[in-house]
């Protein structure tokens, strides 16, 4: 079976809804998958002044915090993040940064990896924080894979990013279009089955 990690940040729910339905996606292809919020970083009075931030970590809670444990068993890694300033969000970008022990020991070595996103406003940075991540994963050894054009649902009209997912939220929580969650679930399929294929590849070589 093909381990699947969806490790994201969000703080007011549109990346949580886009990982949410990359890991039902992974699942119904018959991944085991594990879904990961990685640790808040913003100070308690900052996300109480925004109701829609203090309401959405109420109610994903229950998700558990990501391990460098979740990393080392994924043979897929699907990273979510909202943009910042063309980046990725700080609380994912710290998560990452305590990689340096499994990079260290070649744990991250053909991982298959990808990523997607949520901005603001149309031209927010979407490819840009995609490709910023990608840099991490060339210095792991992983493999990534982009949806590309690879499936019809990539020409819809609020998709079309080859980069990843990627959805665009006008200020609004948990504003992810049914065109968003599809393309999401094809990128999340694609992973799998590439990473299925690749294990059964090594496993005979």
């Amino acid at each position: 079976m093909t381990n699947v990690a969806v490790v994201y940040y969000s703080s007011t729910g549109n990346v949580h809804q886009l990982a949410a339905a990359a890991a039902e996606a992974a699942a119904k292809a018959g991944a085991e998958v594990r879904l990961r919020q990685v640790a808040e970083l913003a100070p308690q009075e900052a996300i109480a002044a925004n109701p829609a931030w203090a309401e959405h970590r109420a109610a994903t809670a229950d998700v558990a915090e990501a391990t460098l444990a979740d990393l080392e068993w994924a043979d897929v890694l699907l990273f979510g993040t909202p943009t910042r300033f063309g980046l990725p969000a700080a609380q994912l970008k710290q998560f990452i940064d305590t990689t340096g022990g499994l990079w260290f020991q070649g744990k991250l070595v053909n991982k298959v990896v990808s990523s997607f996103t949520s901005t603001s406003q149309a031209h927010g940075g979407q490819e840009s924080t995609v490709l910023a991540l990608n840099n991490t994963f060339y210095h792991w050894g992983a493999i990534i894979v982009p949806p590309g054009y690879a499936d019809q649902v990539q020409f819809a009209p609020t998709n079309g990013n080859p980069y990843g997912a990627s959805s665009v939220s006008q200020n609004q929580a948990s504003a992810v279009g049914e065109e968003n969650i599809g393309a999401v679930q094809f990128q999340a399929r694609r992973a799998v089955e590439v990473a299925t294929a690749l294990k059964r590849g090594f496993e005979a070589a």
